[in-house]
């Protein structure tokens, strides 16, 4: 069977020229993404792909920053552009190792995210297309983001949700910054878990049906807090007194506890074997899929693709179950052709 890593990314050339362009220095989250050298070195790429055969494959995202936290509506628009173009064309010359990509969108600029997406989609051949858990702070269920789940509910392509929290979120109101990297460790996994509620609870899947949302890192806390997002949060409202929360869950169409099932998630959990089985556990095992999120381990791209294909492999369910997580999800999700 193949092994098809739909959530892992890359700078190609092209894209990182423009970016050092726009930025200058690296700093932050970016050095460290430029620190690794399969995010631009191809042949690192492909001497780490072929440790693992030749039935892995990747699915190409660009990595974080967000677009939108690093410049203007205009320059993030060209950089979603030429980011977008660049691993089409890697897609192309290398089809055997990169079946598909994604691409990301500027969230700063509303009308350019549909816009883009669209070109993406219809002219580039994305099978999705990436967004982040905010947009420069900004909740992505304002109603200014509508026209974009719209387009992508339409177009039957799922929105890749990665999440985006810098050490600016203090982890105190007391203080100014996050310390020992807390707003990554466990900021990351509550920023999905928050988008997704927001998603849910702001009624978009009854306005979107159709929508497909894969999340990173198997869901972020959402299988690990089951019993509070389900039964605790039928209390909605009976801890609030200046707003009528209980109207808003009622106001959807099913118990909310269904929206979140609905969520797909991959298995990138940087080694931990529970994580993905509550996930498959929670979403189902046909809403899970095999990510590695390389390069992005101790080793720069090996490390987590190897100790995730371990866990998999040593996971107690059937072949079947494997061939899922590992092909056919994938394949049935994105339209794939192999």
């Amino acid at each position: 069977m193949l092994k098809i890593d739909i959530f892992n990314h890359i700078w190609p050339k092209p894209f990182f020229d423009a970016l050092i362009d726009e930025i200058g220095t690296m700093s932050d989250i970016t050095r460290r993404s430029g620190a690794v050298p399969m995010m631009t070195d191809l042949d690192r790429r492909f001497e780490v792909m072929d440790e693992f055969g030749p039935d892995y494959r990747q699915i190409l995202s660009l990595a974080s920053p967000p677009l939108e936290k690093i410049t203007g509506p205009a320059k993030a628009l060209d950089l979603a552009r030429i980011g977008t173009d660049s691993m089409a064309e890697l897609c192309a010359r290398y089809p055997e190792r990169f079946p598909a990509f994604i691409s990301t969108v500027p969230m700063n600029d509303p009308e350019a995210m549909v816009s883009e997406a669209r070109r993406a989609v219809e002219e580039m051949g994305a099978v999705g297309v990436q967004i982040f858990t905010n947009a420069n702070g900004k909740p992505i269920d304002l109603p200014e983001f509508e026209p974009f789940y719209e387009y992508m509910a339409r177009a039957g392509k799922p929105v890749w949700l990665h999440p985006a929290r810098g050490q600016d979120f203090a982890d105190y109101k007391s203080e100014e910054r996050s310390e020992f990297e807390i707003w990554w460790t466990f900021g990351w996994p509550y920023e999905t878990s928050a988008a997704m509620a927001r998603l849910v609870f702001s009624g978009i899947f009854d306005k979107y049906p159709g929508l497909d949302v894969i999340t990173h890192h198997a869901g972020g806390m959402v299988p690990f807090f089951e019993g509070r997002v389900g039964p605790g949060w039928d209390q909605m409202g009976a801890r609030t007194t200046d707003r009528d929360l209980a109207a808003v869950r009622k106001a959807l169409k099913r118990p909310h506890l269904e929206y979140f099932k609905e969520f797909h998630a991959d298995t990138a959990s940087f080694g931990s074997a529970k994580a993905i089985e509550h996930a498959m556990e929670f979403f189902g095992e046909d809403r899970v899929l095999f990510a590695s999120d390389a390069p992005f381990d101790p080793e720069g791209g090996p490390f987590y693709i190897r100790e995730t294909i371990r866990i998999i492999d040593g996971l107690d369910i059937t072949e079947a179950q494997r061939r899922n997580l590992y092909q056919d999800n994938a394949v049935k999700l994105l339209g794939l052709t192999i």
